[in-house]
């Protein structure tokens, strides 16, 4: 997807750069469609966070790298359409489902007819019932080309409606029936419309038509609008003025043409932010400890004679971690100095007895070592929100959500350590905190 943001929603001198970035699948080969399951993930699920969208299904070996050192999480993938240009050589069942395994979401969308004053070669009519037709029947391709490559119901479709003149009642009104057919289909299909287009376009008029004439046309469940403000959110200007998609049902894709590279692997790519689902909101915390809590605003030094909180807190994570077997008591004893002498040894710290920032950041992070990135929800996101309170003295919030501010809190601490402040965590940041 390359539409521009213009002043006004016409496509002059927009068509060839579009046109590069439309893309269509030409669908798994049948030893590929062999041993799909009902239980991938719907499409694109629950998020909050940075996403982008590239011409081609990159290679695997690219999604790798650029899962591993990228701040993105989601993926625009283009499953089909009659207005295309782009091979899809990569893009099969298999390819979709190693995408669902590393964590990658994934935004289907689909490039069919365009707008009937549009310049593109396959155009829907301008009669509003023939377009409300078409619209269905581009929901049932979608749909098949989506159950091809294992996207299953739930998943939410995006039409990509390119740029067009949104003044002519004829060719605004035919492309309004033509969505409202293509999100009437695909939840009589069991999969939920998204729409694609630049704000200037298919998206000011759709909201345009919901505020004026409201139930005349079926709106899509979210949007995805082209708007190169270069801002990293989903707020919009007066050209959406309804509250239809307020509640995590949008996609803006804020930069366009953009070139990046991760691992040694180029992409030009376009840059969107998302929040779409629920957003990205973590399951409530498992207490690691009846009536303690570890999550502190600050992890002070202790030493023989201390009392409190910080205490308790202490010796419930060194009982969580075998160290110790008793239970807290917020006294740190004698017990509780050789369970940190234990535990130093164990994470290859010197061994003092002693509670020092090293050690509480080492025990606070002990675990797995997932990537964790802008989005990512969790147990280890806790963790990582602890540890850095610790290894860094200010105090990180611990909600089991990675925001914009954990981002930053992570780059602080690669820059401290002098590591690549990417912000997002990798084993290399892992191990830093472990040994911290």
């Amino acid at each position: 997807m390359r539409a521009k943001t213009l002043g006004t929603a016409r496509l002059v001198g927009l068509l060839s750069s579009v046109l590069v970035a439309l893309s269509l699948v030409l669908g798994p080969t049948p030893a590929d469609a062999a041993g799909r399951g009902s239980h991938d993930p719907a499409a694109p699920g629950s998020l909050t966070g940075y996403g982008f969208d590239t011409c081609s299904a990159p290679a695997q070996s690219v999604m790798d790298a650029w899962w591993q050192e990228s701040r993105y999480s989601a993926v625009g993938i283009y499953i089909g359409g009659s207005n295309r240009l782009c091979d899809q050589p990569e893009l099969t069942a298999s390819w979709v489902r190693t995408q669902h395994k590393r964590g990658w979401h994934l935004l289907p969308a689909y490039v069919g007819p365009q707008a009937s004053c549009s310049g593109y070669p396959d155009k829907m009519s301008s009669d509003r019932t023939t377009a409300e037709q078409q619209g269905r029947a581009q929901a049932d391709a979608a749909v098949a080309a989506a159950q091809g490559l294992g996207i299953g119901k739930g998943s939410t479709l995006y039409y990509d409606l390119e740029d067009y003149d949104i003044a002519p009642d004829d060719c605004r009104q035919a492309a309004q029936a033509f969505v409202s057919g293509w999100a009437k289909q695909l939840d009589d299909r069991g999969y939920d419309s998204g729409v694609y287009s630049n704000i200037a376009a298919a998206i000011t008029s759709l909201d345009y038509a919901n505020l004026k004439a409201p139930g005349v046309y079926t709106m899509p469940d979210d949007i995805w609008f082209a708007w190169a403000n270069g801002q990293a959110n989903t707020v919009t200007d007066t050209r959406v003025q309804t509250d239809a998609w307020n509640n995590h049902a949008r996609v803006h894709q804020y930069a366009v043409d953009e070139v990046e590279s991760y691992g040694g692997y180029p992409l030009t790519i376009d840059r969107n932010w998302l929040d779409v689902g629920r957003g990205s909101v973590a399951a409530p915390a498992k207490q690691l400890c009846r009536g303690i809590t570890v999550d502190l605003g600050r992890y002070p030094a202790l030493a023989g004679g201390a009392r409190g909180p910080a205490v308790s807190a202490a010796q419930c994570l060194l009982r969580r971690q075998g160290f110790i077997k008793r239970s807290p008591t917020g006294r740190y004893d004698k017990p509780t100095a050789t369970a940190v002498e234990k535990a130093q040894r164990k994470l290859d710290l010197r061994s003092t007895g002693r509670l020092d920032r090293r050690t509480w950041t080492a025990l606070l992070a002990r675990g797995s070592e997932p990537v964790l990135k802008v989005g990512s929800t969790g147990d280890a996101v806790r963790r990582l929100e602890r540890a850095l309170t610790a290894a860094l003295g200010k105090r990180t919030e611990v909600d089991g959500v990675f925001t914009k501010k954990t981002e930053k809190a992570v780059k602080r601490y690669q820059r401290k350590t002098g590591l690549p402040a990417t912000g997002v965590v990798t084993a290399a940041v892992w191990e830093g905190l472990a040994g911290a």
